[in-house]
C-alpha cells in the first residue's frame, strides 16, 4: 500500500531536524519549500498507483511519494549512482532530513531502481512543467527572455566496430542458448558453443587493423570471412532453438520454467536481426566499400543510438540521441525535449516558441540562438508571433543591412547572453550526468534527460531565493 506522505514521525525526528538546519546548504532550504508542493506529490503517488489496480488500499505499507520524489531528485543532483545514494542517505543527517527519510530505514538501491521506472517520462514531464511553474509563481523566471540550443547525450555503449558488435551478439546468443539447454535438457538440437572461436577471429581482425602502415585488406576481409561464418552458425542454431521452444520441442513440465523458455525465445527472436544486421552492413563495409549503409546499427543493446556529427574538433562522432535545452531568465530551463531522430537545428525555433508560451503563458520579447537556427522563415514567423527582438546571426549573409543588423548593441548583448546557454549543457553534462545516459531504451533516455533538468532546475530556483533573502 502507498501513500502520499508520512502520516506519524518517528521519535528523534525533531532532534535530527534541529541538529541539521544550519548544516544544511542555501538552496537546500528553499527547494525543500518547493517539494513540499502538493501537486508534485501527487505526480508521483499516481505514478506509484498505476503499478498495481490495488496499490493504494493492499498490501505492506511502500515509501511515501514524497520521500520518493526527493531521493530521485537527490541522485540526479548529486549525480550518484543508487547504491551510493542509498549510503550517503544512510550515513548523513543532513540527507536523511532533505528526503524525509528520517530516522526510518533507507529504501535499498534495487528499490529506488524500480521507482525510477515506474515514474516513467511521462511522470518526469509532469514534475518538470509543475517546478517551472513554481518558477514563475516565485518569479524566478518571468518568461520575456528565451535562448535554445542543442547538444548530444551518449547511450551507454562502447565504441562500435562491427567486429565488436558481432561479438557482443554472439555472446547474448550462446549465453541464452545455455540457459535453454539447462531448462529443456537434451530435448531437440543439441547447442555447439563458438564463443571461443569468435573471440580468436576479433582478436585477429583487430591486430590486422592495428597493423604499422595501415591495414592489410585481404587479411582483414579474410578475417571477417571467417568470423562471419562462424556467427552466421550461432544465429542459425539460435533460430533452430527458437523454432524448438514454439513448437513444444524443447519444453518444461514446470510452469515457471516453461515461463522462463518463453522469455529466452523471445530473446532471441529479439537478438537474431540485430546481429543479422550488422552481419549485412559489416559485409557492405568490409567487401563492398560501402561506409553509409541504411539505418546502420552501432548497439546491439541500444538499437535506436544514431551517429551524429556536429562539428567538435575533441569529439567529431558521437552516439546518442539529440537533446534540445530550452531556457528563460536566471538559467530555468523552461522546456526540454528528446529526440528520436535528430532534426534540423532550424526546424526547432517555432515548436520552442510554442513550448515558451505552453509553459509561461506569454511570448517571449527577445529568442536568442546560434547560427544553426537561423532561417529568414523562423525570423518572420517569429516577428509574427510577437516576438520583438530575434538574435540569431546569420554566418552567410552577404546583405549590408543585415550586418549592420547584427552589428546592433542589443544584438550584440542578445548574442552575449545567449552564450550561456553552452555553459548551462556543460553544467548539465559535468554536474547532473548528461553526458551518458545509464538508462536503457529511449524511455530511460528520457527520464535521466528530465531528472537531470529538474534536479538543475531546483538547485537554481533555490539559489536565487536564497540570494533574495539575504
Amino acid at each position: 500500500m502507498i501513500e502520499a506522505r508520512r502520516q506519524q514521525l518517528r521519535f528523534g525526528e525533531g532532534l535530527i531536524a534541529e541538529e541539521v538546519s544550519d548544516l544544511r546548504e542555501d538552496w537546500m532550504k528553499h527547494a525543500d519549500q518547493v517539494l513540499e508542493d502538493e501537486q508534485l506529490v501527487t505526480a508521483v503517488y499516481e505514478a506509484l498507483a498505476r503499478r498495481s489496480p490495488k496499490s493504494r488500499t493492499r498490501g505492506r505499507r511502500g515509501t511515501p511519494a514524497e520521500v520518493v520524489l526527493r531521493l530521485l531528485l537527490l541522485k540526479h543532483i548529486r549525480n550518484w549512482s543508487y547504491g551510493v545514494l542509498e549510503r550517503e542517505v544512510r550515513a548523513n543527517l543532513v540527507y536523511r532530513d532533505f528526503t524525509r527519510v528520517g530516522a526510518a530505514k533507507v529504501p535499498d538501491a534495487k528499490s529506488m531502481g524500480r521507482w525510477g521506472l515506474a515514474l516513467g517520462p511521462e511522470g518526469v514531464e509532469k514534475i518538470h512543467e509543475r517546478v517551472v511553474e513554481i518558477a514563475q509563481e516565485k518569479q524566478v523566471v518571468k518568461g520575456r527572455k528565451m535562448r535554445l540550443d542543442t547538444t548530444v547525450v551518449e547511450t551507454n555503449i562502447h565504441y562500435p566496430t562491427d567486429s565488436n558488435l558481432l561479438g557482443d551478439g554472439v555472446r547474448v546468443l550462446i549465453r541464452a542458448m545455455k540457459r535453454i539447454a539447462e531448462i529443456a535438457g537434451q530435448q531437440g538440437a543439441k547447442l555447439r558453443d563458438r564463443s571461443r572461436s569468435v573471440k580468436f577471429r576479433i582478436l585477429e581482425i583487430g591486430r590486422v587493423a592495428r597493423t604499422k602502415g595501415g591495414p592489410n585488406r585481404e587479411r582483414l576481409q579474410q578475417g571477417y570471412e571467417k568470423l562471419l561464418s562462424a556467427v552466421g552458425r550461432v544465429v542459425g542454431q539460435a533460430k533452430r532453438f527458437s523454432g524448438e521452444i514454439t513448437k513444444g520441442i524443447k519444453h518444461s513440465a514446470d510452469v515457471m520454467q516453461q515461463a522462463a523458455l518463453d522469455g529466452l525465445r523471445n530473446e532471441l527472436d529479439t537478438i537474431v536481426p540485430r546481429v543479422q544486421q550488422v552481419i549485412r552492413q559489416a559485409k557492405q563495409r568490409i567487401f563492398c566499400g560501402d561506409t553509409h549503409v541504411a539505418e546502420k546499427l552501432v548497439s546491439i543493446f541500444e538499437p535506436t543510438t544514431e551517429i551524429i556529427r556536429k562539428g567538435k574538433a575533441s569529439k567529431p562522432t558521437e552516439f546518442g540521441k539529440m537533446v534540445k535545452i530550452q531556457e528563460g531568465e536566471n538559467q530555468i530551463i523552461t522546456d526540454y525535449a528528446v529526440y528520436e531522430k535528430r532534426p534540423s537545428d532550424s526546424e526547432l525555433v517555432i515548436a520552442a516558441i510554442d513550448a515558451h508560451e505552453k509553459r509561461l503563458g506569454c511570448t517571449p520579447r527577445l529568442l536568442a540562438g546560434d547560427a544553426a537556427f537561423y532561417s529568414a522563415k523562423n525570423e518572420t514567423a517569429a516577428h509574427d508571433r510577437g516576438v520583438q527582438r530575434v538574435c540569431i546571426p546569420s554566418r552567410s549573409t552577404k546583405s549590408a543591412e543585415r550586418k549592420r543588423e547584427q552589428k546592433k548593441r542589443w544584438f550584440k548583448q542578445g548574442q552575449k547572453w545567449r552564450t550561456g546557454c553552452e555553459g548551462r549543457i556543460s553544467v548539465l553534462k559535468r554536474r547532473h550526468g548528461l553526458r551518458r545516459c545509464l538508462y536503457r531504451g529511449d524511455a530511460g533516455m528520457k527520464r535521466w534527460v528530465g531528472l537531470g533538468v529538474i534536479a538543475d532546475n531546483l538547485t537554481h530556483i533555490g539559489t536565487v531565493l536564497a540570494e533574495r533573502k539575504n
